[in-house]
């Protein structure tokens, strides 16, 4: 069973990525979503645990529910986190060919 984070850590990471990081959302629902979907035209991170993020992606108007894995593998403490989500975005840079900008 994944490591359950409580739930202020939880609101407080979906804050910073839901409000600081829009783009990066975007950029990871781009990279790891269905490839033969419409291109997605929002995403908001929407939960997470010790296995991988949750984004709730809207694509044509459907909003999909994409889980990405954390790429380090399962975690379970708080700095944990940001080190897993900014691997995602890593990743998401990586598969689609895009700069990286400074963390």
């Amino acid at each position: 069973m994944p490591h359950e984070f409580d739930d202020a850590v939880i609101a407080a990471v979906l804050r910073h990525m839901n409000d600081d990081h829009t783009d990066d959302n975007l950029l990871i629902a781009r990279a790891f979503g269905a490839v033969d979907a419409a291109e997605p035209t929002a995403a908001v991170m929407t939960g997470f645990d010790g296995d991988g993020g949750v984004w709730d992606v809207t694509r044509a108007g459907v909003v999909s529910e994409l889980r990405v894995p954390w790429p380090g593998g399962p975690i379970d403490d708080r700095p944990a986190v940001r080190r897993e989500v900014v691997a995602v975005y890593e990743a998401a840079c990586d598969r689609l060919g895009v700069t990286q900008r400074e963390h």
